[in-house]
């Protein structure tokens, strides 16, 4: 049979209000087929927080051993912390047929893209900038001088558009999933993914023709 069961790694980005997060769990909600990956830190637990589940909580001395054995997609270090995310579990859950969403920014997804060029690299985008201006204000947690800051952030990241594969706009979060799920099967049916499980098949197919 011509399957190819190997997953995905789904990279979604895009600037602050564009509703990242909102469609990441959209997606997850409906499929049971989509894990979240979790990142790895160096921080302490927060109240509530699960090992394995919020984080992967891993000593200083445990994730610098990690980053010399090129075990991160990506990593940074913020506030005296290191954030991680890691390769083997990721490649360990697609090897296995599991899809991979990594919800991440900017800086990050172009770190994984070069460590992962078979990934799915997703831009999450505002209807407009006015209506990303609105999403960030309605949050109530911005005074005027950090709200400029995100929205001056935001114009400069969607020049990095050109770095992603697909743009999907987040009008409506249901349609921009529809859209997610379509690139999602569509990623699943190129050439380059599945050719070798299609020849493979081709081969035995012959042999069978040929020797049984």
């Amino acid at each position: 049979m011509m399957t190819n069961n190997k997953g995905l790694l789904i990279v979604v980005s895009g600037p602050s209000g564009a509703g990242k997060g909102t469609i990441c769990k959209a997606l997850l909600e409906k499929h049971d087929d989509l894990f979240i990956s979790v990142s790895a830190t160096t921080r302490q637990p927060r109240a509530g927080e699960v090992d394995g589940v919020n984080y992967h909580f891993i000593t200083k001395e445990d994730f610098i051993k990690r980053v010399e054995q090129k075990d991160f997609l990506e990593y940074a270090e913020v506030y005296g912390n290191y954030y991680g995310t890691p390769k083997s579990r990721v490649e360990e859950m697609i090897d296995s047929g599991k899809n991979v969403i990594l919800e991440i920014d900017i800086q990050g997804a172009l770190k994984v893209k070069e460590n992962f060029k078979e990934g799915v690299f997703i831009f999450i985008l505002p209807p407009s900038m006015e209506e990303l201006k609105q999403r960030i204000i309605k949050r109530g947690s911005e005074t005027p001088e950090s709200l400029m800051t995100r929205f001056k952030s935001a114009y400069q990241e969607i020049n990095y558009i050109s770095k992603y594969n697909y743009a999907v706009v987040n009008d409506v979060v249901d349609v921009a999933v529809s859209k997610i799920e379509g690139i999602i099967t569509a990623e699943k049916c190129r050439v380059d993914r599945i050719k070798e499980t299609i020849l493979d098949s081709k081969e035995g197919l012959i042999h069978e023709q040929l020797y049984d």
